[in-house]
């Protein structure tokens, strides 16, 4: 595992790209950090005095502020907005999670940008989206994904739909969403000169993410209710089950090829597998369920640790993320960084040419003014400022 003190990704393939990003919640600050764990300067513009954030946690946790400098001043005021302006007319991208609007009403929507920096590639993330009947109401992740469908279908038969956390709306239809518009904004602002506004919407990434799930469903290969699926929890060939300790175990055999590995590797290590049922009669998923479940609570995750993983059997242990760290496979990849004593996950992807570097603790990047008057933002403009 790596460790870092103080220190700016400062050689990742984002070097040089710079962002201001507004102070928010949940997808906006997420891929702030990633543009950030690839080089990128991201600057966050923080507001004066306390506010809701929802969940609140201490600073040096709130890792998605890992690798960014913050400003805090207070954009109702005119030296406020002014620093601010200056900033943004300097920089390549901005990221924005307000309800429509707010920007606007405070001088800094994508009219008064663009106007200011033609280049920018101003990216705003909401749940609805910038239009629509819904597009001024309040809403989190689990209303977004529970609008596209993707909510429906997660879950186990005959139980409520269960919510995935807050991954698939907020980070995977939101951050990954608006971070992969920004960096083709930015590219498109590179070779012809135009900036534009990417209106990142949840509901529209999700349903993106969606796509190949539609396409099975017309073809009939998810054709069934919640939980009776290949994907779902349905098919006992893709599902997690519990071992002799209570630890969990998850066994993912999809292809013919790995179940008879599965198969193989069970009896190698003394489990009665003779006699199963054929793994695609789905008349018979509830025996082989049973047949499976019983085979693994018979002897701790250790002892099927040892015989299964690490082979095309498709099984791995569920680990929990005080121990995922620790698995060995992560050891050696480097996937966990240590900051500041706080481990986290490793920036990524990785890049054979311009690797990522150890990022900064959140609030440890150095002191943001120092990159407002790298940028060419004036010395005056920043004096005004508490």
């Amino acid at each position: 595992m790596k460790s870092a003190g103080q220190g700016v990704n400062a050689s990742g393939p984002l070097r040089g790209v710079r962002v201001v990003e507004f102070a928010g919640i949940g997808p906006g600050p997420l891929c702030g950090m990633l543009l950030a764990d690839m080089g990128a300067q991201v600057l966050r513009l923080e507001r004066l005095g306390a506010h809701d954030v929802g969940i609140e946690r201490p600073l040096a946790f709130d890792l998605a502020q890992r690798g960014k400098r913050t400003l805090r001043l207070d954009l109702k005021t005119a030296p406020g907005l002014t620093a601010a302006r200056a900033l943004v007319r300097q920089a390549d991208a901005l990221i924005e999670g307000f309800r429509p609007g707010t920007l606007e009403r405070l001088g800094l929507g994508p009219q008064d940008c663009l106007q200011d920096n033609p280049r920018l590639a101003y990216g705003r993330v909401t749940g609805w989206g910038q239009q629509g009947p819904l597009a001024q109401v309040a809403g989190h992740d689990l209303n977004y994904i529970a609008l596209t469908g993707a909510l429906d279908a997660i879950g186990r038969s005959g139980q409520p739909p269960t919510p995935p956390l807050n991954l698939l709306g907020d980070y995977a239809g939101g951050s990954l969403l608006l971070a992969m518009g920004l960096l083709a904004a930015i590219l498109h602002a590179r070779t012809s000169g135009q900036g534009q506004v990417v209106d990142a919407a949840m509901i529209d990434g999700v349903g993106a993410l969606m796509a190949p799930l539609h396409g099975m469903q017309m073809a009939g290969q998810h054709a069934g209710p919640r939980g009776t699926n290949v994907l779902d929890s349905g098919a006992p060939y893709y599902e997690v089950y519990a071992c002799a300790d209570g630890a969990w175990l998850s066994v993912a055999p999809i292809e013919k090829r790995f179940r008879a590995v599965l198969i193989e590797r069970l009896r190698g290590a003394g489990a009665a597998v003779d006699g199963l049922p054929d793994f695609d009669d789905r008349a018979r998923w509830p025996e082989l369920r049973a047949r499976l479940a019983a085979i693994f609570a018979s002897q701790p995750r250790a002892h099927w640790c040892a015989h299964l993983e690490g082979s095309d059997a498709c099984v791995a242990p569920v680990l929990d993320v005080r121990t995922a760290a620790d698995h060995p496979h992560h050891a050696a990849r480097g996937s966990f960084v240590q900051v500041d004593g706080v481990t986290q996950p490793a920036p990524a992807p990785r890049f054979s040419v311009t690797p990522n570097g150890v990022p900064s603790g959140p609030g440890q990047g150095g002191d943001a003014r120092d990159w407002a008057l790298a940028w060419g933002v004036a010395p005056e403009i920043l004096s005004t400022l508490n």
